[in-house]
């Protein structure tokens, strides 16, 4: 019986160290993607909680891997994963709120990020939204009103380094 797991084990070694195992890869991420949500949540360095809604969306497909506190749309997502320039005329809607672009460094290395701010809600708010690039993702983090787009973005920085780092 150990022999048997101790073979498939090192079967599963294998085909994870193989290069067309990305697909697995990120199918066993995926499930764990609300563990990433749910980090993004946390309070930042001040102890309070800059982020307000978080979603992690797939880049084929475009639909909701995770989310809290936003609905983000197929047509939102696709949207995102294309070409940014056009966001510099007319932004894009993301869970809803008409946005305007503020900062694109999509390709950018390092950053991976488009920071936006949205139209003012019923009560005159507005917010700070980040959207991040992963290789096979895209993250979406709307900051609370009085959270700085600064304060939204670092939150999704070490998070994007960790998942482009590990070739998602």
């Amino acid at each position: 019986m150990y022999k048997g797991a101790l073979v498939f084990l090192l079967s599963a070694f294998d085909f994870f160290s193989s290069p067309s195992s990305t697909f697995l890869k990120l199918y066993l991420c995926r499930m764990s993607w609300q563990s990433y949500v749910d980090n993004i949540m946390t309070a930042d360095q001040s102890g309070l909680c800059p982020i307000k809604a978080v979603a992690i969306c797939g880049k084929q497909g475009f639909s909701v891997w995770a989310s809290s506190g936003i609905n983000v749309t197929p047509e939102e997502i696709k949207a995102l994963c294309g070409d940014s320039k056009s966001f510099a005329q007319c932004g894009p809607k993301i869970g809803g709120y008409k946005c305007r672009m503020l900062r694109d460094n999509k390709e950018t290395e390092g950053i991976f990020s488009i920071d936006f701010k949205t139209s003012a809600d019923a009560e005159g708010n507005t917010y700070s939204v980040c959207v991040a690039y992963t290789l096979s993702a895209v993250i979406i983090a709307m900051g609370t009103k009085e959270a700085s787009g600064g304060q939204v973005s670092s939150k999704l920085y070490t998070i994007i380094s960790y998942l482009r780092g590990a070739g998602m």
